[in-house]
């Protein structure tokens, strides 16, 4: 079975299948099949068939508008959850008091809502979710659809025989049968089958991975199974590098392999890491705050026989469990990790594309353009015994220079090796050009007094010519022992992933003036001209940095698996086996899964099949990245966590991306994953502490609840101690990060947090209790209406005090004080205790615009009390011993919850761990 067939039906069906066959067809029998002629196509037919087929045009994303744009990030579930604590809080900002009095509640809520002055909760609500939602599309801003690069990759325009005659017609007019007429620089406007071919090279780079141009030819090869290999057929999208051809076309549009991916990009994306592990963060909060207000509600509403102050006190629950600033938080250290990798000239696409790449544990990289520089070098210049040979290079580099016509990339990196002089020693008498059928050439050159005919060509082309080979100066003659051994050689080169040419010679004496293709026999074979797509320069060490950092790099290409084995030895990969795409296409699900985990190097992949070991790795749990620079790797990035390009890539690869790389050095990979790791590692943090606090207070509220008969918190001090808390870790995104929580892929991990805040929440209540009991039994707030009242509050107290509601009690405020100063103190010391795993202070300090927030935060927290507002707030001054009490409560909270922290990483490990 067809592994691809489970993935791309479009692609590697009907259309692929069509291509394939008429590849495999004569000329005239294919002619015959897509009822066109070597004239071309009829005005009149081919209008008939574009109604047929449809414009040659590709799938195009559909652009949203801003305000599309915007409500989508309005469904957040985060942004909705805080939507709901907006309106919620805007109601609960209301005198309950005077919304009481009425005998029908909604036309008094409705009556009400101007008089209030107290929208501090809902306005700062209010701006978290502006803040995060508009911040985020501003820095997302500039990406725009990658199926509209697609369609720019293709000119606008190309040449076709109409009614016999070479017409110029835009390219969305092109129908299957058109006779298509190509040169040098165009770009192939369809899928189509070569019909005739001179010195015609094209470059298939950004389609299949290769680094060497294909030479395309007219003539059927049935040995070829796929399709790619299909040596007369020619992909929308590819670039003709050199020479002539004319081909018919086959596919066009959608139809193509091009509109195939295209397709694929206009899809929606896939969640991440990121997305997955937000959503499941929210959900696991909303449950406990259904069944936490549920609770309360129902403990309030039951003993204090107020239902309405039941709802509102549920409601301010709801609202304290709820970490509103975490939308905030987490778009704020996105922007901060965005703008660091633009100083190391990273473009970061897609903010939670910083902390994708943070928790990657597997990087999956194409070959071509992203780990090699894509380009031809020549690497070898060798006799035929391997040594390097300065009359190769200069036979080779004459032969390059005197040849007429468009010189090929080979040529060209011959010409630029070495930049010899060759005119004052020599000049041309004459040339015998290329042909496929002879598959070399030669120029004849005026040198050393001899007319010198240089033949350069395929191996298997020279070898043919040749009857001696020279080593040194001296030349033997070409025994069969002697060939074989040669032969070895030239396949030693070749199974180190080089494109091998030969170079030969033959000397004539100067009355020789004319020369043809017989003159080509008798030569010497002089040696070899190995060429190759070298490596980045920094791809080996961003490799080894990599794994350093817990990272599988696997190596996913087009090319062929000779040269991929190559160059990945080259950069440090221990290749043990190169799986090919036809081992995978032929495998059962289970194998392919298997042998994707398994091995580490990949080669003659087809798009599909780059994307469906993408997804097989995510679904086995891993969270992959994916770096190519090709139309061939668009998919595959858009199937990844974190789509990854670089400098060299095609616009459609970049567009794809989420990540680009503006230079050539792979080592800022490091620098992002780093950075990526600790901000992925600062967002754990404030849901580490908000949940476990937050848990821990409710914690307390409920048992409050029901032990004492007037509320331990008013609302209004919930909200309050809630908005100072989260103003404390507003500097979370600046914080310090421990260089520890770098060395290893940092994740979403549910479970953990669940526990965490399980094992440390609870750890608060312990002594939110003990300040229970401090009020009650210390101070006497269960003396209730006897319990003396400071003179200066006397008549605060004679006006507000209801004998049938203890809430309004000076008992019940004093208690409410204290527990409002010791939760707030508590919670707020605690973020040095939690943001580390080593001891707070001693061995990991904060930053110092954290330690600042935190200061602050706790200072307003004790002089609150005693502000002329105190009152407003519910609030009244504590007596100076109860500061003593909270001292010694702060030291030992923090001592306790260092160690169980401690234990608990140490059992569990998990995030940071």
């Amino acid at each position: 079975m067809d592994r691809r067939n489970l993935v791309k039906p479009s692609l590697a069906t009907a259309h692929e299948k069509r291509l394939r066959e008429a590849c495999l067809l004569t000329e005239d029998d294919v002619l015959s099949r897509m009822e066109t002629s070597r004239e071309g196509l009829e005005q009149s037919s081919a209008e008939a068939r574009e109604h047929i087929y449809g414009p040659n045009v590709l799938a195009a994303e559909k652009k949203k508008s801003i305000g599309e744009e915007v409500l989508e990030r309005f469904a957040n579930p985060l942004v909705i959850q805080l939507l709901v604590i907006l309106i919620v809080s805007f109601f609960m900002s209301l005198d309950t008091t005077k919304l009481s009095g009425s005998g029908n509640l909604l036309l008094s809520l409705l009556a009400y809502l101007g008089s209030s002055n107290d929208l501090i909760t809902p306005s700062t609500v209010g701006g978290m979710i502006l803040i995060s939602v508009f911040l985020a599309y501003f820095q997302e801003k500039r990406s725009t659809a990658a199926a509209e690069k697609l369609k720019m990759l293709v000119q606008a325009t190309t040449i076709v025989l109409r009614d016999g005659k070479e017409v110029e017609i835009r390219m969305s007019e092109i129908v299957p049968g058109d006779i298509v007429v190509l040169a040098a620089g165009s770009i192939i406007p369809a899928d189509l089958r070569v019909l005739a071919a001179k010195d015609f090279f094209v470059s298939q780079s950004a389609l299949t991975g290769e680094s060497m141009p294909v030479e395309k030819y007219p003539a059927p090869d049935p040995t070829k199974t796929e399709v790619f290999d299909l040596q007369n057929a020619c992909f929308q999208g590819s670039t003709v590098i050199s020479g002539s051809g004319k081909g018919v076309v086959v596919n066009t549009g959608m139809t193509t392999f091009l509109g195939g991916i295209s397709a694929n990009l206009a899809a929606p994306n896939a969640a991440t890491d990121f997305d997955k592990g937000v959503s499941k963060f929210v959900w696991l909060m909303i449950r406990f705050m259904i069944v936490m207000v549920g609770v309360t509600f129902l403990i309030v509403g039951i003993t204090k026989h107020n239902w309405l102050d039941a709802l509102m006190f549920g409601l301010s629950i709801a609202v304290g469990l709820t970490p509103e600033m975490l939308p905030m938080i987490v778009t704020v250290c996105l922007s901060k990790g965005a703008l660091f990798m633009s100083h190391k000239k990273v473009i970061v696409k897609k903010l939670k594309s910083i902390q994708n790449l943070g928790a990657i544990d597997i990087l999956c990289t194409d070959k071509t353009g992203t780990i090699t520089q894509d380009k031809v070098i020549l690497e070898k210049h060798v006799d035929v015994t391997n040594r390097f040979s300065d009359d190769v290079l200069r036979y080779a580099y004459m032969n390059s220079y005197y040849q007429t016509g468009l010189r090929n990339l080979l040529d060209l990196s011959i010409l630029s090796h070495e930049d010899l002089d060759v005119e004052k020693t020599c000049k041309k008498i004459d040339e015998i050009p290329f042909d496929f059928q002879r598959k070399r050439m030669s120029v004849v050159l005026d040198y050393e007094d001899n007319h010198v005919l240089i033949c350069k060509g395929s191996v298997e082309a020279i070898f043919a010519a040749c009857d001696k080979y020279q080593i040194d100066d001296d030349i033997f003659p070409m025994i069969e022992i002697i060939k074989n051994d040669i032969i070895e050689e030239y396949m030693r080169l070749s199974s180190e992933g080089y494109r091998v040419l030969a170079i030969a010679y033959r000397e004539y004496s100067k009355e020789k003036t004319n020369f043809s293709v017989q003159d080509e026999s008798g030569l010497v074979l002089l040696g070899y001209l190995a060429f190759l797509d070298p490596p980045k320069d920094s791809a080996e060490k961003a490799i080894a940095s990599l794994r350093e950092y817990g990272v599988r790099v696997k190596v996913l290409t087009g090319d062929n698996e000779l040269v991929t084995a190559k160059v990945c030895r080259d950069v440090g990969f221990d290749v043990q086996r190169v799986i090919t795409g036809k081992e995978l296409s032929q495998m059962k699900p289970e194998d392919f899964a298997k042998t994707v985990l398994e091995y580490d190097v990949f080669a003659h992949l087809t798009p599909d099949q780059k994307e469906d070991i993408i997804k097989t790795l995510r679904s086995a749990g891993h969270v992959v990245g994916f770096m190519g620079d090709g139309i061939n790797d668009a998919a595959a990035m858009k199937a990844a966590d974190v789509g990854i390009s670089v400098d060299t890539a095609v616009d459609v690869a970049k567009e794809s991306a989420d990540i680009i790389l503006l230079e050539k050095n792979l080592l800022v990979l490091e620098d992002g994953i780093i950075e990526g790791r600790k901000t992925f590692n600062n967002i754990i943090k404030y849901i580490k502490m908000g949940a476990s606090s937050n848990f821990g207070n409710m914690f307390s509220v409920v048992g409050a609840s029901y032990l004492f008969p007037f509320l331990p918190m008013q609302p209004v001090q919930i909200l309050l101690n809630n908005l100072l808390y989260d103003l404390s870790q507003t500097a979370i995104p600046l914080d310090n990060v421990d260089p520890e929580f770098a060395n290893k892929p940092q994740s979403w991990d549910i479970q953990f947090i669940r526990r965490f805040m399980m094992f440390i929440g609870p750890i608060s209540s312990i002594f939110d209790y003990a300040t229970f009991a401090l009020m009650w039994l210390f101070f006497k707030t269960s003396s209730l209406f006897n319990l003396a009242v400071p003179t200066d509050l006397i008549p605060y107290f004679q006006v507000h005090t209801v004998a049938s509601d203890p809430n309004t009690t000076y008992a019940a405020h004093l208690f409410n004080t204290g527990w409002f100063v010791e939760s707030l103190l508590t919670q707020t010391l605690i973020v040095h205790i939690i943001r580390t795993n080593k001891i707070p202070f001693l061995q990991s300090r904060a930053s110092f615009s954290m330690t600042m927030t935190t200061v602050l935060v706790m200072a307003v927290g004790g002089i609150l009390p005693y502000t002329p507002i105190a009152l407003d707030l519910g609030l009244v001054p504590l007596p100076p011993i109860f500061w003593a009490f909270i001292a010694a409560f702060l030291v030992l909270y923090g001592v306790l919850t260092h160690n169980v922290k401690m234990w608990f990483h140490k059992r569990y490990g998990g995030i940071g761990a």
